[in-house]
């Protein structure tokens, strides 16, 4: 039990703490002008976000939707972590940066109606502009893939051992079973 905690516990203070700070000083330093990351690669624009990944919105100020979500997802997420087995440090690691991520962004989200601070973006893919985002959707997108492996990985383990089951009963059910033994004494009729 103490290595997933120990896990979550060094994960979120350093994504908040990155987060927080990255986000402080995209306040401070890109709202007159925005900047730029490895010669241009990386955009960065001050943006508010009032919806959810991609600027996916419900109305003018959806984050009275988003907060409650947001706490829901936190309990489930807190669930996982508690089933997660000791050693399944990845799935614990995944579930602990979701968590740094969704606390991170709910924390923009209960503070102002401005919406969730962005400042990464938006990079041109050549098909599209990919959208503005922060820290705490990056830990958010790793610890989602990361969670997708980590239960992919599980169905294959259950489907290898209920194949290896399967073969063991095949296995049995191959080798005859001895008769009863049949008295060769003569009847009497």
């Amino acid at each position: 039990m103490r290595s997933k905690y120990l896990i979550f516990g060094l994960t979120f203070p350093v994504v908040m703490a990155l987060d927080v700070s990255t986000k402080r000083w995209a306040l401070d330093a890109l709202a007159p002008t925005p900047g730029e990351l490895f010669g241009g690669l990386v955009p960065l624009t001050l943006a508010f976000n009032k919806g959810a990944a991609f600027g996916v919105r419900l109305g003018e100020d959806s984050r009275w939707f988003f907060v409650p979500v947001t706490i829901v997802a936190l309990v489930l997420l807190a669930v996982l972590l508690r089933q997660a087995v000791e050693r399944d440090y990845l799935r614990i690691g995944a579930i602990s940066l979701v968590v740094s991520g969704a606390v991170g962004n709910l924390y923009d989200r209960v503070r102002w109606d401005r919406g969730v601070v962005d400042f990464l973006g938006p990079i041109d893919l050549g098909f599209w502009d990919f959208p503005i985002f922060n820290v705490a959707d990056i830990a958010i997108t790793c610890g989602a893939v990361l969670l997708a492996i980590s239960f992919w990985l599980e169905e294959q383990e259950e489907r290898r051992a209920a194949a290896a089951v399967g073969d063991g009963a095949a296995q049995s059910a191959d080798v005859p079973s001895e008769a009863p033994a049949v008295s060769e004494e003569p009847s009497s009729s």
